[in-house]
């Protein structure tokens, strides 16, 4: 795997990168040709806690996880555990969908012990009715219900917009015209 790493705010040291290599090579038994793989480790600092992020770009899709903890090592542990439980999670999924592709990035022939059927179905459903409002009042709905998302007819931009709640607890918005 060719591992990029890039620290913000933080000196990249050998043993980093060293202890990055070592953990990041579990993964390596997933991909088909591992040396043409691209792994982006970004590592940043903040002021309780050291975050990791991680992008592993394929031809048809990307993996991506992000995890932060007051330990950096603590950190990476936890993003290579994420990384491996979202590979072997969707297995039969991008088996599914992918089977027939040349040049996929992953070897799904990986057994799993206990190994079962995880058939996501939607359990479910919800009919809404949309009433037009602004994002002041889109913000006000989604904290009164308690959502992380919200969707609502955006009057100021006149479209369906998707409201949602940041990591950071401020909002985002998704306009769908």
């Amino acid at each position: 795997m060719k591992i990029n790493i890039r620290g913000e705010k933080v000196m990249i040291t050998e043993a980093i990168k060293e202890q990055i290599t070592n953990k990041f090579g579990r993964l390596e038994k997933y991909f088909d040709s591992p040396e043409t793989v691209n792994v982006y480790v970004n590592i940043k600092i903040n002021t309780t806690s050291q975050i990791i992020e991680v992008t592993i770009p394929t031809s048809k899709f990307t993996i991506r996880a992000e995890e932060s903890h007051a330990d950096l090592y603590a950190a990476i542990d936890l993003v290579v555990d994420k990384l491996e439980r979202q590979i072997r999670k969707n297995k039969k999924r991008l088996k599914d969908k992918y089977k027939n592709t040349e040049n996929f990035a992953l070897n799904l022939d990986f057994e799993i012990a206990n190994e079962e059927e995880n058939d996501t179905k939607i359990v479910k459903r919800k009919t809404l009715e949309m009433k037009p409002m602004d994002e002041e009042e889109a913000i006000l709905q989604a904290e009164l219900l308690g959502y992380d998302f919200f969707v609502f007819k955006n009057i100021d931009a006149e479209c369906i917009s998707i409201l949602y709640k940041r990591k950071d607890e401020k909002y985002g918005i998704i306009n769908v015209n």
